[in-house]
């Protein structure tokens, strides 16, 4: 039985993986870095802001120190947040599947990389701010996506408002990413993949259903998944 969506923010809900690219690129122009955007979703998109920049060091042999990794960080964060000012929008397609949710009380949760600060800096401008009951962010997580740790959180805080718990397979998961249908297939739940970054086709092996927007989805589509 379908009780509970569970979404990625990044490129499911908003338009934004983009802006997290160009803000690493921002902050790691200081050490002469520039990562090719096919290197970047190939090996990084799916991983939090520390451990991308992380993964950078290594590959590209900066050596960096913790503490130079954690001010990048916050420099990379600091870039976002201008840019998200400016360009962020929510994905079409979105405000209509939620309001479909919330006609049939499925509730409702963000699994994301992103910060908690960002993503609230990005839904204060539309009208999906209270659209979620549970906000699982890079802060409360140690380990990222591929990880279920993070989905497995979110459904146990659903859980902490609920009378009858949810079951992970009365979940459905929403992502964009290889990464996060590899961390909600280990956390035991189902899977749809938008097309919003990747193509169908790099999708289609680890998602039970691939869309190319949210609205394409009904409330019979989600609850096959979960019979």
């Amino acid at each position: 039985m379908l009780k509970a969506v569970i979404f990625d923010f990044d490129g499911v809900i908003a338009d934004s993986e983009f802006l997290h690219y160009k803000a690493l690129n921002q902050a790691l122009e200081q050490y002469g870095v520039y990562v090719p955007k096919k290197v970047h979703w190939d090996k990084y998109l799916g991983y939090t802001d520390l451990e991308n920049i992380q993964a950078v060091s290594k590959d590209y042999k900066l050596n960096l120190s913790p503490e130079q990794i954690r001010q990048l960080a916050r420099q990379k964060t600091e870039f976002f947040r201008q840019l998200a000012g400016k360009e962020t929008a929510i994905l079409n397609g979105v405000e209509a599947f939620i309001d479909l949710l919330k006609t049939h009380r499925i509730h409702r949760a963000v699994c994301s990389g992103a910060l908690r600060e960002d993503i609230e800096q990005m839904l204060a401008g539309s009208d999906l701010l209270d659209a979620f009951e549970v906000l699982v962010t890079a802060e409360d997580v140690k380990k990222g996506k591929p990880d279920p740790e993070g989905y497995l959180l979110a459904l146990q805080r659903l859980n902490q408002k609920q009378t009858t718990p949810i079951r992970p397979e009365e979940c459905v998961v929403i992502e964009d990413s290889h990464w996060g249908l590899a961390a909600a297939a280990a956390a035991g739940m189902h899977r749809i993949a938008v097309t919003n970054t990747y193509p169908a086709e790099q999708l289609q092996s680890q998602a039970e259903k691939v869309v190319t927007r949210l609205d394409e989805l009904s409330i019979d589509d989600l609850r096959l998944l979960c019979q």
